[in-house]
């Protein structure tokens, strides 16, 4: 997927999806529209769900699965890593996005 900048940003896709889950609830499909939203163009589910499993296996999302539909929230440690990931997201990128 391209942005057309030069720069495909697939290295921000664990922290972008922790970020939209950390907004509230979502099943894979919300978050592959929102990314899609905010991208540019909407991630394939090869892209979106091994994302998920990994976020899954580092415990830092948990899924519940309603007939075929697993909404996933944060744990607690994805909590702290959301938390942790924007401190540092700000620390590295922020003026940048301040135009400094």
């Amino acid at each position: 997927m391209k942005t057309g900048i030069g720069c495909d940003m697939r290295g921000l896709l664990s922290f972008q999806v922790l970020w939209l889950v950390s907004r509230k609830p979502m099943h894979g499909d919300e978050i592959a529209n929102e990314l899609g939203k905010r991208r540019g163009g909407k991630p394939k589910a090869g892209t979106i769900y091994p994302a998920l499993k990994d976020l899954k296996n580092r415990k830092l999302i948990k899924g519940v699965k309603k007939g075929k539909i697993i909404t996933y929230t944060l744990t607690a440690e994805g909590k702290k890593t959301v938390k942790h990931a924007k401190e540092y997201f700000q620390r590295c990128f922020g003026e940048i996005l301040e135009g400094n």
